[in-house]
């Protein structure tokens, strides 16, 4: 048994690289260092700078006086989720852990990671003050151009080139490489990456299953009624704010699982996906007709 458990536990360490190994938006991951634990457990504190711009300079009288204005701003967590497994201690202990692993990775993989891209792409499209653009892209061109539109709109907002990312299904991102164009080219090498999204999770809102209610057993989410399929979004990663403050694996033991007598698996999500308010420039949305 003991043996079992030392076995069940080498896994967790492999869990956040399971996630960053198929997260899409683990790019636009926040320097944990920079934000600090909130008075609550699902709050976060967020410095925030501003200034005065230039005045005249007077021969006479010198520099005028700016103001320097550092606040601290708390911001709520607007993603918590998580689901507790059981694996039979006889199961487990018959394929020498593998039940227990694949568990642990593949509902990373194929549940965790999908939700998390999906509810992080919707919150930053929820933003009323970023761009956002309804226009169904009939080819390549039409995407190319789109693109273009995009990065122009982006440049005489003065966001930064560096660090922009583009998210894209993999059908447009196709339409664009067949036409192996200079234009082409050029418009995909504005930015630092290319990503390509899965539809699946590239939507403008989506509802999250509670897991419970009648009809909602099995969790995860799906599009919502309001919202739309995204074309393509691009996000210059410094107008994000997007933490992990809290993930948690745990392993309970069967002799501490008092429901069955196997090892309960659980595991918890905790953080935020949101937009600095002063940087909202710094998403661009495409996306189908609503509905």
């Amino acid at each position: 048994m003991p043996n079992t458990i030392e076995l069940a536990k080498k896994y967790i360490p492999m869990l956040d690289e399971v996630y960053k190994n198929a997260s899409l938006t683990a790019v636009l991951d926040g320097a944990a260092e920079l934000v600090q634990q909130g008075a609550n457990a699902n709050e976060l504190i967020v410095p925030t700078l501003d200034m005065q711009a230039l005045g005249d300079y007077d021969r006479n009288s010198g520099y005028v006086k700016g103001d320097v204005t550092m606040t601290n701003e708390t911001v709520k967590c607007n993603f918590d989720r998580g689901r507790m497994f059981n694996v039979d201690v006889m199961d487990n202990e018959e394929t020498a852990g593998l039940a227990f692993g694949r568990l642990a990775g593949e509902f990373i993989r194929t549940k965790v990671v999908p939700e998390l891209d999906a509810f992080r792409f919707a919150s930053y499209c929820s933003k009323g003050d970023i761009t956002k653009k309804q226009e169904d892209l009939a080819d390549g061109a039409a995407v190319v151009a789109a693109l273009r539109v995009a990065t122009n709109t982006m440049d005489e907002a003065e966001v930064p080139m560096e660090e922009r990312y583009l998210f894209i299904t993999p059908t447009l991102k196709g339409q664009v490489d067949d036409l192996d164009t200079t234009k082409s080219r050029e418009v995909l090498a504005r930015f630092t990456q290319v990503i390509l999204v899965p539809q699946t999770r590239f939507y403008t809102a989506i509802d999250q299953k509670d897991g419970k209610s009648g009809g909602e057993e099995a969790g995860g989410f799906a599009k919502a009624s309001g919202g739309a399929e995204l074309n393509f979004m691009v996000v210059h990663k410094a107008a994000v704010l997007q933490y992990q403050k809290h993930v948690a694996p745990k392993i309970i033991s069967p002799e501490a699982n008092q429901d069955a007598d196997g090892y309960k698996y659980g595991y918890r999500n905790v953080g935020i996906a949101d937009v600095y308010k002063n940087k909202v420039a710094g998403i661009y949305a495409s996306h189908k007709t609503v509905g």
